[in-house]
């Protein structure tokens, strides 16, 4: 195995929290590395919604980190909400600099979305649905002419490094065949930045690449998980029978539109005095429930937006023609898939691991800003925020910026990808065992089903990489015995509590949890 070291910052990923934190530690030198072409396969440019800020003169930071709060379910660290959200006006602002073409008013100001959970409207957006793609569009144009800032596609990163107790590097494959013999590259410091895990679930929202390879990266290093069970489901998938299935976002609940089901019923309204707006677990819940009773759910936008859905949510629109759906004379089938996983790698106010060397940020992260229900588009806003703060704290550690030579990889024979068949499997078994709702006996089964297939491939490092955070998210599940948030145990159907504790985890720990579950009697 070939080693080389660098003065490079190590960045591993692409999505919005990679570029914002690259252009944040200009004009120190950046190494970012991407399985994909810049900007493609980050579930950043999936995001429809926008960016979650207090813009408007009759809101303020304090009601959107009360919303983020209460939208929490009880473990919601309230200093983080209240930090966060009071730096969200800026980063809008910034974005705007950067050439973001945030939707604006006849007067000059933003438009606003109202999204679930949210008390007033609050999400910044781009052409109606077009956020995520439109930021990342931005952000990607300003990394590629900053000349601090080398971009490495077609890599994935494997494993990180460690030495003296601290990570150090990262191992890197040719991501052209899924993998090959990995080169060893070290560098001053690592900031994690890969996205979540939605691939691991058989019904995602998520593109391809992101099936939790960056938190098992962190786990496999001996990083401290939190909350890795709270795996958010997003109630409106597009169910057409795509992989991943196309998001009808919620701005269009936010518009009026409402669910129904195959009898026209519009469900919501018993189960919760929000109904369509209510927190994102307790509608992904009660579609789930239509669904697997067959009485198939669908969005109703007709009444609400008509042949307006056409321009103001250009991507939905596209996404049901092409399935043959009009929806502008059709209701949309929507069914719950995996959208964004709340848990991952644990960090403090600055985005640092619990290993030295490490920053984590984005999806991969765990900042204690959403606790066991993600706030509509806090997501976005979480990245940002802590992008920039990751690229203020290595900052603060390297020496004065200097020019720095590229880095060059040899050329590198290739090794076995993950088999398809083994990721199909994983994928069937945490949809049925891990999925909108739990149960212990599920959970076992699915936790020896992950060690059976890992041991079908025990020398490929981005299996070993998926198998490590499902491990994660079903022992956590396991250790949960309430339901609270987006984590639903049918056997413990109640919150054990108003308020909750945050889960930790080593990789270590949730082995010997699923060790157990492999021992015990079916």
């Amino acid at each position: 195995m070939q080693a080389l070291s660098t003065d490079r910052v190590i960045i591993i990923g692409a999505g919005l929290g990679a570029l914002y934190a690259a252009l944040a530690l200009a004009p120190h030198p950046v190494l970012m590395i991407s399985p994909d072409p810049l900007g493609e396969g980050a579930s950043s440019a999936w995001a429809q919604g926008g960016v979650a800020a207090a813009m408007a003169q009759h809101d303020s930071a304090a009601a959107h980190a009360a919303d983020t709060i209460r939208a929490g379910a009880g473990t919601v660290d309230p200093r983080v909400a209240a930090a966060v959200t009071a730096e969200a006006r800026r980063h809008i602002l910034d974005l705007t600099d950067l050439g973001t073409p945030f939707d604006r008013t006849a007067e000059g100001g933003y438009v606003l979305s109202r999204e679930a959970a949210h008390s007033v409207a609050r999400v910044v957006r781009v052409k109606g649905d077009q956020a995520g793609a439109e930021i990342m569009r931005a952000l990607a144009l300003q990394v590629r002419a900053t000349p601090s800032i080398q971009v490495m596609e077609g890599v994935l990163a494997s494993a990180l490094l460690r030495a003296g107790g601290r990570v150090t590097g990262v191992e890197l494959m040719r991501a052209a065949t899924g993998a090959s013999e990995p080169v060893r590259l070290s560098g001053p410091a690592v900031l994690l930045a890969g996205g979540g895990s939605g691939g691991l679930f058989e019904v995602t929202t998520n593109p391809p690449r992101i099936c939790g390879q960056a938190i098992g990266l962190a786990a496999r290093a001996g990083a401290v998980i939190r909350d890795a069970e709270f795996v958010q489901f997003h109630p409106t998938a597009i169910d057409v029978g795509h992989d991943p299935a196309p998001l009808a976002t919620e701005a269009l609940r936010g518009e009026g539109a409402v669910l129904r089901n195959a009898a026209g019923t519009r469900f919501m309204t018993g189960v919760h005095p929000d109904a369509e707006l209510a927190p994102r677990d307790v509608v992904a819940r009660a579609v789930f429930a239509e669904w697997q009773a067959g009485r198939r759910p669908v969005l109703d936008t007709r009444e609400v937006l008509g042949a307006a859905i056409l321009d103001s949510f250009p991507a939905v629109a596209q996404a049901c023609l092409s399935a043959g759906v009009d929806p502008v004379r059709q209701p949309i089938p929507v069914a719950a898939a995996a959208h964004y996983h709340i848990g991952g790698a644990e960090t403090d106010a600055a985005g640092g691991a619990s290993l030295p060397g490490l920053w984590v940020c984005g999806e991969a992260a765990s900042t204690g800003l959403h606790g066991a229900n993600r706030l509509a588009s806090n997501g976005l806003l979480e990245a940002l925020v802590y992008a920039r703060r990751c690229a203020g704290a290595i900052a603060a550690g390297l020496a004065p910026p200097a020019v720095s030579e590229e880095v060059v990889l040899p050329d590198l024979a290739p090794a076995p990808a993950p088999d398809p068949a083994l990721v199909a499997r994983l994928r069937r078994a945490m949809t049925a065992g891990a999925g909108v709702i739990r149960t212990a006996e599920a959970l076992r089964r699915t936790l020896a089903e992950i060690a059976a297939l890992e041991a079908a491939q025990p020398d490929c490092a981005p299996f070993a990489n998926m198998t490590a955070t499902a491990t994660l998210i079903v022992a956590g599940a396991l250790l949960r015995e309430e339901s609270r948030g987006a984590h639903f145990r049918s056997d413990f159907p109640q919150a054990a509590g108003e308020t909750g504790q945050s889960s930790r985890l080593t990789l270590v720990e949730a082995l010997e949890i699923r060790a157990r579950a492999v021992r015990a009697p079916a």
